[in-house]
């Protein structure tokens, strides 16, 4: 079979699988299979040679660009094989995220992806601290990546002669829809490959176009899998082994100590680390489980404090302290008495502080009395003395 052949089959397997639930055997079968072919295109390729450090992204043939997404396609099948345990999943993890470092070293080697897009996904999301910062970083690789879906559906619809032949549900589809001498055609639900052996150089320079900018989007795909991968791979490495040896301890005693943890007023204190066993702490001061830092007393007083209470609401302040929030709050009005009686009133006030002659302010108040007055007389021009009070008459 040949090489562009082998590597359609492989994409199919798992274009396939990819929407299927990968807990079922049919899903394993196929990933198996596209695992298969997929490894035995890798070898053919190293045997052919067909990519060299010594080549730039120029001299490399419109119909091999494909041939280097075959590490990330590697990577994307192997993250999806059913594991049983977390030591097999740790080695499928740790596969991947070397497959993803092989294909991104690919691209380094090219420069198939340009400095701009270079510096975005170059700076992982989790080490920026201000999450702000990272939330942006995050914003600008998803516009950018949409960006080149865009690009790669207008090229798709101009290879296609104006139409789009298919709606692409996949990476898988849209790689094989780019190995040389196919055309991806859909009739209702079946696909077909049309013969484009002899596609002028308008076509070819579509095909070269399209596979850059896939190249670009799946490159910013593979960062992303990469920072979950390592993250991951922490976690794994951190989880306590299964195959830890059995205590041959008398059952009736484990059930008693149980029972009697159950009972104690002071928590059970575990050992250290994670399900009481190894270290607190990791060399790097990383907490390995979860802990409580409780204040200097004995924390068998501080829970007896805490369960012997009253079983009524206890006053959290004084009387004096409640008065002077509700002061400060003003709910509570202040004056009267005899000491407001002997004030003067306004008028009276204003009296007093026009005597004071000879100052700007006794001037200022002489002057608004005079207004006053005036208005009062004016007021009294107009209406006559009891002319309002009609005592129900009309």
């Amino acid at each position: 079979m040949s090489l562009p052949a082998l590597f359609r089959r492989a994409l199919n397997s798992a274009a396939k699988a990819n929407n299927m639930p990968t807990i079922q055997d049919d899903t394993q079968e196929l990933i198996q299979s596209a695992l298969s072919d997929l490894k035995l295109v890798h070898s053919r390729i190293s045997a052919l040679a067909l990519f060299s450090e010594n080549e730039l992204l120029s001299d490399i043939p419109t119909r091999d660009l494909v041939y280097l997404l075959v590490p990330f396609v590697l990577a994307e099948v192997e993250g999806r094989v059913r594991t049983a345990d977390p030591e097999e999943r740790l080695e499928r993890a740790e596969r991947s995220r070397s497959l993803y470092s092989t294909f991104l070293l690919y691209l380094d080697m090219y420069e198939v992806i340009p400095e701009s897009e270079r510096a975005i996904y170059a700076q992982a999301s989790m080490s920026v601290g201000d999450a702000s910062q990272r939330r942006d970083l995050k914003i600008k690789q998803y516009q950018k990546e949409k960006e080149i879906k865009i690009r790669i559906a207008e090229i798709r619809k101009r290879r296609n002669h104006g139409s789009l032949t298919t709606d692409v549900d996949s990476n898988f589809e849209l790689i094989s829809s780019l190995i040389p001498g196919t055309r991806l055609k859909t009739h209702s639900h079946t696909t077909d490959y049309i013969d484009e052996d002899d596609e002028d150089d308008e076509a070819e320079d579509i095909l070269r176009e399209a596979a850059l900018l896939l190249l670009r989007l799946t490159c910013a795909q593979a960062h992303a899998q990469m920072q979950s991968l390592v993250q991951e791979i922490q976690l794994l490495r951190s989880a306590p082994s299964q195959c830890v040896s059995q205590h041959s301890e008398d059952p009736r005693h484990v059930r008693g100590r149980e029972n009697n943890d159950l009972w104690r007023l002071d928590a059970p204190v575990l050992r250290s680390g994670p399900n009481g066993k190894g270290p607190l702490l990791d060399p790097s001061g990383k907490p390995l489980r979860p802990f409580t830092i409780l204040p200097s007393s004995s924390s068998r007083a501080q829970l007896r404090a805490e369960v012997f209470q009253p079983d009524h609401r206890l006053p959290t302040m004084t009387v004096d302290d409640y008065l002077e929030v509700e002061r400060q709050r003003g709910n509570i009005i202040s004056g009267g008495g005899a000491q407001s009686e002997e004030a003067p009133t306004i008028k009276e006030q204003l009296a007093l502080d026009a005597e004071m002659n000879g100052t700007v302010f006794g001037e200022d108040k002489a002057e608004e009395k005079r207004q006053q007055d005036e208005r009062w007389a004016q007021y009294t021009d107009t209406h006559q003395r009891g002319a309002g009070n009609t005592m129900n008459r009309g």
